[in-house]
């Protein structure tokens, strides 16, 4: 059956479609327009606008587009949505944003001490780990596909967790936790390697585990988060009982190639990350040669002296 029996609204969601570009009129204001109104405020650059442009284009397109109807049919689909909404919108939203605004925000103590907690490398890995596994252990990822507030609090939650993650990698915000050269590449190794298990089990994984994505009753509820229900009580007489109407591919392959996607678009997500923290940490040492040895040569007379 084609996906327009869903209707304009599920399919392109104009309301988020609103509300993505009222951001973009906000963002525009405070950044260019009411600059002047902010104490330190400085000229929004070139690169801010692009990445923040890009992260909100990203994000219509993942969580407003067809894209989003189809991640509730396919969970192939699904796992490409949480890719790039996790491992690029994120970042791309940390670096659109002009240092001076992320200052203001710090300057409220309570939200100061949690994301400065939150962001330090360790405990940001642990987190985003965490909250990564269990948004895509079975019974939560069905149940939170079965209600909407608990839908949304997720998504929110997850996307936050994913800001911490990539904040000692991307900020340059003055007296935040920042990695440099080799440090940074083994934080994002590292970053890899810990969802690696889950995925591992949604690709190995013999049956299939998620009752919204391959029981037809399921499947309906949850459809429910992204079209609206008067749609679908008038498509109830047309026999829809399961996502297999609109693929042909098996639910447990679908599921498998879910797993893939995941680890294939972070891998190149994270070739590309470390290959640019390489160049940039390259560029460093040849910039500042001298200096570097110099430090170098001061630290070996101290040791030399205290030994």
């Amino acid at each position: 059956m084609p996906l327009s029996i869903f209707g304009f609204r599920a399919l392109w969601s104009p309301y988020f479609l609103i509300a993505i570009a009222l951001g973009i009129v906000l963002y525009y204001l405070i950044t260019v327009k009411w600059r002047d109104r902010f104490e330190g405020s400085q000229p929004l650059k070139k690169h801010q606008a692009v990445y923040f442009l890009s992260s909100m284009v990203l994000l219509y397109v993942v969580k407003g587009s067809p894209m989003d109807l189809i991640g509730h049919i396919l969970f192939s689909v699904h796992m490409a949505q949480m890719a790039i909404l996790l491992l690029i919108v994120a970042p791309f939203f940390i670096i659109g944003i002009p240092n001076w605004i992320w200052e203001k925000l710090l300057s409220f103590t309570i939200f100061r001490k949690v994301f400065m907690l939150l962001t330090k490398p360790l405990i940001s890995l642990l987190v985003f780990t965490f909250m990564f596994s269990m948004y895509h252990y079975p019974l939560i990822l069905d149940q939170v596909k079965l209600s909407l507030p608990l839908h949304t609090i997720f998504t929110i939650t997850l996307f936050f967790s994913a800001i911490c993650l990539w904040w000692p990698v991307v900020n340059t915000v003055k007296g935040q936790p920042q990695l440099h050269g080799l440090k940074k590449i083994g934080y994002v190794i590292l970053s890899a390697l810990l969802i690696t298990p889950a995925c591992s089990l949604i690709i190995f994984v013999d049956v299939p585990v998620y009752e919204t994505y391959s029981s037809g009753e399921a499947w309906l509820q949850a459809m429910a988060l992204c079209v609206p229900s008067g749609t679908l009580a008038g498509l109830s007489g047309l026999g829809i009982s399961g996502p297999e109407l609109f693929t042909n591919m098996p639910t447990l392959y679908d599921q498998q190639l879910g797993g893939i996607l995941m680890k294939v678009i972070q891998e190149l997500v994270y070739v590309v990350v470390i290959g640019r923290i390489f160049l940039s940490w390259s560029q460093y040492e040849r910039d500042n040669a001298e200096e570097i040895t110099r430090q170098d040569l001061l630290k070996r007379q101290n040791l030399t002296m205290h030994g």
